[in-house]
């Protein structure tokens, strides 16, 4: 059975494997070698330093994992392909909040790359799935906890 298609930009992507290799290659190291340094000290049934190392050790396996799993699966947009007539994967939009009156400014990204802190929003998002395939002058609705939130499309934009 195959799993989900994780879609990715080139940015998520190569961000994803810097982290895998850091985890990999830098990060296994410091901890191989506190584990070696705890171990030294001799008896490890009270050794609070083993143990977290052990623990930490524990995390990053579980990481390098997650994002193995993760790139097995990729899907990659292409940003410069993004057809910008209507809203896609990969694109920026500029919305306006129809009862606030306020503009904002988004890139849809796939679910594994959202950060609505960076201004990522998610295409599974509630308003990320509304946006997608909506044209430049078009009001979208968004059910919401809140009730129907309405956004009107201003711009769409190429990301990079």
């Amino acid at each position: 059975m195959e799993g989900k298609k994780n879609i990715l930009t080139y940015e998520g992507l190569k961000k994803l494997e810097e982290e895998l290799y850091q985890l990999k290659v830098v990060r296994r190291a410091e901890v191989a070698q506190k584990i070696k340094e705890a171990r030294e000290q001799g008896d490890l049934s009270e050794n609070a330093e083993y143990d977290t190392a052990k623990d930490e050790q524990r995390d990053i396996e579980a990481r390098i994992e997650d994002i193995e799993k993760i790139l097995k699966n990729v899907e990659v947009v292409d940003e410069d392909e993004v057809d910008l007539e209507t809203i896609n994967i990969g694109c920026k939009v500029k919305i306006r909040d129809m009862e606030l009156k306020q503009d904002m400014e988004y890139k849809i990204v796939g679910s594994t790359e959202a950060n609505i802190l960076k201004g990522k929003i998610s295409n599974e998002s509630p308003v990320g799935k509304a946006l997608l395939g909506a044209k430049k002058g078009q009001t979208v609705k968004v059910e919401t906890q809140m009730g129907v939130q309405k956004y009107k499309v201003l711009e769409i934009i190429r990301s990079n």
